[in-house]
């Protein structure tokens, strides 16, 4: 049973800011193939809660697991680590 305190993190670009309040966010990871043992990237999008409309196309953000806002938001970004230039 996860705690109230334990909420998955992850970092990501922001890859849309079109909507109000809200940010496409896509995180990169790095799988093994089971058979080759190369390690293969594999990506996910996640739409996340931006309160203030602060994020931009490109920046890099951490966001962190909340109660479901929406149909498909369950994210909420928690800062904004590094901007687009």
């Amino acid at each position: 049973m996860s705690e109230r305190g334990n909420r998955k993190t992850q970092v990501g670009v922001v890859v849309s800011d079109k909507m109000d309040k809200t940010v496409v966010v896509k995180v990169d990871r790095l799988i093994k193939h089971s058979v080759y043992n190369k390690y293969i990237k594999r990506s996910a999008k996640y739409k996340a809660h931006d309160i203030d409309n602060s994020c931009k196309i490109g920046d890099r953000v951490l966001i962190v697991e909340t109660r479901p806002m929406s149909k498909d938001k369950r994210w909420k970004v928690r800062q904004i680590i590094e901007r687009n230039a």
